[in-house]
C-alpha cells in the first residue's frame, strides 16, 4: 500500500508540477546558451520602447524615499505591483522598474520638469524565460508574488520527494539493483568531479 502511493504520488505530483519544470529547464538552457540567442537578438539582452510620455502633478516629502516616490507614482498610473527604484546620485532622475513577467516597464521620473515616461520591455523569448527563472522571495510585499514564492517552495520541495520516492522505487525493484547502483555512484562521482575542478 506504501508503495503504491509513492508511486502515484511521486506521477501526480510530476504531472501537476510539468509547467514549472518545463520553464526552469527551458530558462536554465538560454542563460547557459547566452552566445547562441545573441545572432537572434543582438548583443543587448532587453530593449525598450517608448509607450507614453506625461507631466506628473503629485507632490512628494522632503525626506520621502525613492521605493516611497516610486510606489505613489505607480498607484496614480494603476501600475501598482512588484517594483525596484534607484535614484541618480545627482538626484536628477528616479527609475522605476515594474516587474512583471511578460511585459516589464521602466518609469523614468525627473523631479525638475515632473515629467515621466514610461517605457515597455520589448518581449524576447530568453529574456521572458530567465525573468520567470529569477522570480522568487517573499520580499515584494504582495500577494500574488508570494504566491508565485511559494509554488516554488513546492518545487523545491517536490524535486527533493522525486529523489527520495525514485530511490525508494528502485530499492523496490530487486533486478535494478544493481545498475541502479552503478548509474548512482556514477552520478556522485561525477558531481564530485565537477564540484573539485571548477
Amino acid at each position: 500500500m506504501f508503495s503504491k502511493i509513492v508511486r502515484r504520488s511521486h506521477m501526480y505530483l510530476a504531472l501537476f508540477l510539468t509547467p514549472w519544470i518545463l520553464m526552469y529547464a527551458l530558462s536554465t538552457m538560454a542563460m547557459n546558451h547566452r552566445e547562441f540567442f545573441k545572432q537572434f537578438y543582438g548583443e543587448q539582452p532587453v530593449a525598450w520602447e517608448k509607450e507614453r510620455e506625461l507631466t506628473y502633478p503629485g507632490t512628494f516629502p522632503e525626506d520621502a524615499k525613492p521605493n516611497d516616490v516610486a510606489r505613489q507614482i505607480l498607484v496614480s498610473l494603476s501600475m501598482d505591483g512588484a517594483h525596484n527604484a534607484n535614484r541618480s546620485k545627482d538626484g536628477a532622475r528616479l527609475t522605476i522598474v515594474r516587474h512583471d513577467p511578460i511585459t516589464p516597464r521602466r518609469i523614468t521620473y525627473t523631479p525638475a520638469d515632473s515629467r515621466l515616461v514610461i517605457e515597455s520591455q520589448v518581449f524576447r523569448t530568453p529574456a521572458f524565460l530567465e525573468r520567470m527563472h529569477r522570480r522568487r522571495g517573499y520580499q515584494s510585499g504582495y500577494a500574488l508574488d508570494d504566491t508565485w514564492a511559494f509554488s516554488v517552495d513546492l518545487v523545491i520541495v517536490a524535486m527533493i520527494f522525486w529523489v527520495a520516492s525514485g530511490l525508494w522505487m528502485w530499492w523496490e525493484m530487486k533486478v535494478t539493483r544493481r545498475l541502479g547502483f552503478a548509474f548512482a555512484a556514477s552520478g556522485v562521482a561525477i558531481f564530485a568531479l565537477f564540484l573539485s575542478t571548477i
